[in-house]
């Protein structure tokens, strides 16, 4: 006989704006919302995340960042630091790969986990689930909410339902006494489109689809009906898929104002060149191979790629490639939206480019030991305890050359 699976789904509740009132004990409690400077409901962007105060009065992720202003303007507005969200979200799944090798991570700050075989080392799923919340919560000082089921979608759905910090659990038989009531949109696969049209044919429940034959839903939607119904019935045999390596890294950054300032340009690639390389070093790779990306006033996108000559993970050569990608991009007389700079062609930082060992072993990169100790530096005392002079607004400039 099988043994019923074990499925974790844990989500991070409202993770970037936690990990601000973590660092700023002055926001707890408070409205804050990480995004793009509003600049008096005038700003461009889109909200990143929101603390649960913000959304009472509306204010969901996603939304530009001027309606939320206008929503709230007394609101705490902060910047991402997405370097600070990346090492709580390693510190996150260190714990969770404690109990588990099968974890699948969904984003920076969700994942779902297979802990059936875990049971015969760490007792009940349940019990694994509620340890996995106390340590985050004593270790971290942030809070997760968790879905436990015997499969990838109850387990999600459950999550979803107990936030924010939710514990729900989907036991075997239970499926269709916790799926029936709820309405239709939580199904996977159904868009406002359907929603309507399932609707208009009334139905409105999770229950009422699971009770429809399911050559009715397949004549009125094809494949995807058969899917609905097993999904309203509580059947999904999906497997939990463990990380697969990473095929490139990246970032980019919308700028708040459309510019042609080509210093501001070039201080802007260096900045996502270096973010690249932090992350190229956290993650043990090397990039072969650099990607431009390049969006105008006018909303028109170019890519420029070039391989390198030697893998890299230091920001200073991931820059000079992106500069010189750029002088391939016709640019003259217009205005720079977005930049983005992407290491491509990853391999492992261990593993000799072409996988042979050389004969003489090469004297170690000073470049790439200098970003490791300001790596180490940043971690320990935040981003920005040591930067780059070029990098620094231009009245801090002024400060340290007087």
């Amino acid at each position: 006989m099988n043994q019923v699976r074990a499925i974790i789904h844990l989500d991070m509740d409202a993770f970037y704006a936690s990990v601000e009132q973590l660092d700023q004990p002055a926001y707890r409690g408070k409205p804050v919302v990480v995004g793009a400077d509003p600049r008096g409901g005038k700003g461009r962007g889109v909200v990143a995340a929101c603390s649960y105060e913000a959304r009472p009065f509306g204010i969901r992720s996603a939304m530009p960042i001027s309606r939320a202003y206008r929503l709230c303007p007394k609101a705490i507005y902060v910047r991402p630091r997405m370097t600070r969200y990346a090492e709580m979200s390693d510190r996150i799944f260190a714990i969770l790969r404690d109990y588990t090798d099968v974890v699948e991570p969904l984003s920076i700050d969700e994942a779902f986990l297979d802990v059936t075989a875990s049971q015969r080392l760490f007792g009940p799923a349940e019990a694994i689930g509620q340890t996995l919340k106390a340590r985050i919560r004593s270790e971290l000082g942030l809070v997760a909410s968790i879905g436990l089921a015997p499969n990838k979608f109850l387990a999600k759905v459950a999550s979803d339902l107990g936030k924010p910090d939710g514990f729900v659990v989907v036991a075997l038989g239970k499926e269709r006494a916790f799926l029936d009531p709820l309405p239709i949109s939580r199904l996977w696969g159904v868009g406002p489109k359907t929603e309507a049209r399932l609707q208009r044919l009334g139905l409105q429940t999770i229950g009422r689809i699971a009770q429809t034959p399911v050559e009715t839903l397949e004549a009125m939607l094809g494949g995807a009906g058969r899917d609905l119904w097993e999904l309203a019935n509580g059947m999904d045999d999906r497997e939990v898929v463990p990380e697969q390596e990473a095929k490139s890294i990246g970032a980019e950054t919308t700028f708040e104002k459309d510019t042609d300032d080509r210093e501001e340009i070039r201080r802007t690639i260096l900045e996502l060149s270096d973010r690249v390389g932090r992350r190229l070093r956290r993650e043990g790779y090397l990039a072969g191979g650099v990607t431009l990306k390049f969006r105008d006033h006018l909303f028109r996108t170019l890519t420029r790629a070039a391989i390198l000559d030697h893998p890299t993970d230091v920001g200073d050569d991931l820059f000079r490639e992106a500069w010189k990608l750029l002088q391939r991009v016709s640019w003259t007389g217009k205005r720079v939206r977005l930049l983005g700079v992407t290491a491509t062609r990853l391999l492992a930082a261990a593993e000799p480019p072409g996988g042979q060992m050389p004969l003489f072993q090469p004297a170690a990169d000073p470049r790439r030991q200098l970003a490791r100790t300001v790596d180490a530096i940043q971690e320990r005392f935040g981003a920005d305890a040591i930067a780059r002079a070029t990098l620094l607004p231009k009245d801090r400039q002024r400060q340290r050359q007087g």
